[in-house]
């Protein structure tokens, strides 16, 4: 079935549905948009920031510790890991936010997304002390970084 007899038919259903499931569906599918753009100004928000020294010194504990990730210094540096970094966010944003003319780009981004946001959590178990409750840094950015990544992820998934 092409995508437009498909679009057709699911508008001709949602004619006959009574009152409450039209609102149903119509909170629904403002809840997805809601969810999928504030995902995407997040991405954009902290990708850009990841440019700045200040985010590049901010996620250097988090990023040396990791497995995963700590190979990038020697090849990169401090503040091109952290513009590699910022540019990935940066462009899984502008796929995800341009699903209605892309959407399998889009969902591949947001895969790439829930990948990115993954790793991020493994850096609560590879940096030492950062769930620590005697850690002075406990406000501060690897923390803070950790917990809004478990964010995203949530969303992206």
């Amino acid at each position: 079935m092409s995508t437009s007899s498909s679009t057709t038919a699911a508008l001709a259903r949602s004619v006959h549905l009574p009152s409450y499931a039209r609102s149903v569906d119509l909170i629904s599918t403002a809840g997805t948009i809601v969810l999928r753009y504030g995902l995407v100004v997040l991405l954009l928000l902290w990708g850009s920031a990841k440019f700045g020294a200040f985010e590049a010194q901010a996620i250097q504990p988090l990023v040396q510790n990791s497995p995963l990730m700590s190979w990038l210094y020697p090849l990169f540096g401090l503040r091109g890991t952290s513009s590699l970094l910022g540019v990935f966010e940066v462009t899984a944003a502008l796929l995800i936010a341009a699903r209605p003319w892309f959407p399998k780009m889009s969902g591949y981004a947001s895969l790439a997304a829930a990948g990115m946001f993954v790793v991020t959590l493994s850096f609560l178990v590879t940096t030492p002390g950062v769930l620590a409750p005697t850690n002075p840094s406990r406000s501060s950015s690897p923390r803070q970084a950790c917990s809004r990544r478990r964010t995203r992820w949530a969303a992206s998934s």
